[in-house]
């Protein structure tokens, strides 16, 4: 097996700040927890950036370029950059970071799905809200269609060309491994690829064994196995560590953090993405599964080197 590459999503844009008061929200609170993921035995982490005013989700590449350029300077870990945005984003206003900074990694959306946190609307009372826009945000998730055309696919895949950026490939349900095998075979997407199951997104697949098991019997059958390497996201507690779990026993790769999940144990919030992470590496160092450092992850990945992005 390859050494395990471990992901920390630090901040998303579908947690919200009154769920954890241990959201990373300003550029300097994202960087430092970025360093922290990375000390506790991360290889790569995936960024969202956050007004700093308001801390609502941006695409601002301001943003971005101070996040990033604050971790390399603190830190050799990888820094993948989210073209996801949120449900007011256009798909080019999401991709318009990459261009702009370069990076080695960036997020790759493989596919159309009903995209919904509206539930969490119902959890809290309206004077219970940090931020005036929280409650509006998540509800209004509800009718979000998360746009993905093959029109925007192809698009999205000339900007990643273009800047020399590896696309880590979003797969949210198994037709978007349906989609990933038409572009690989209009030879618009070039292999080997780096797929990211998430499971456990309502309007997407579970994070069962069986559907995990099943997203990558499908890869399997679709790509082949030599053509992709994969990790896996299990949204929610405990289904983040069981996910993890079940991806370092088969070869997989694993992501954690507080994009994806807020509890380090059942009702006990995590402190930190560090905390995260330290708890994967228990679990692989149990299963004897080795740790990649940040350049061993980027000789895994094929990726063009920290000295070539743009920030």
């Amino acid at each position: 097996m390859d050494k395990l590459i471990i992901t920390a999503a630090l901040t998303g844009n579908i947690t919200l700040p009154t769920q954890t008061p241990y959201l990373p929200l300003t550029p300097q609170q994202i960087i430092d927890e970025a360093v922290r993921a990375a000390e506790a035995g991360a290889a790569s982490v995936h960024i969202h950036g956050r007004d700093p005013q308001t801390a609502r989700p941006t695409t601002d590449p301001a943003v971005y370029r101070e996040i990033a350029a604050g971790i390399k300077a603190r830190s050799n870990v990888i820094v993948c950059i989210t073209t996801g945005g949120t449900a007011d984003m256009t798909p080019a206003q999401r991709a318009q970071v990459v261009p702009a900074l370069k990076p080695e990694l960036a997020t790759f959306n493989t596919g159309s799905i009903n995209f919904s946190i509206h539930p969490i609307a119902d959890r809290y009372k309206d004077e219970d809200y940090k931020y005036p826009w929280e409650k509006e945000f998540a509800a209004g998730t509800k009718d979000f269609i998360f746009r993905n055309t093959f029109g925007d696919l192809e698009k999205l895949c000339r900007i990643m060309e273009e800047n020399r950026t590896k696309p880590e490939f979003e797969v949210y349900d198994v037709g978007h491994l349906y989609n990933l095998s038409f572009l690989i075979r209009r030879q618009i997407v070039k292999t080997p690829v780096w797929l990211q199951f998430v499971t456990g997104i309502l309007g997407g697949i579970g994070s069962s064994l069986e559907d995990i098991l099943y997203l990558k019997q499908t890869a399997d059958r679709l790509i082949g196995p030599a053509n992709y390497r994969w990790s896996v996201i299990g949204a929610g507690y405990p289904a983040e560590f069981q996910a993890a779990t079940l991806a370092i026993m088969l070869g997989g790769h694993a992501r954690v953090g507080l994009e994806d999940n807020i509890f380090i144990a059942r009702k006990v919030l995590a402190k930190s993405n560090g905390e995260l992470v330290e708890k994967v590496v228990r679990i692989a160092r149990e299963l004897e599964r080795d740790i990649a450092t940040p350049d061993e992850a980027r000789e895994i990945l094929g990726l063009k080197g920290r000295g070539r992005v743009n920030y």
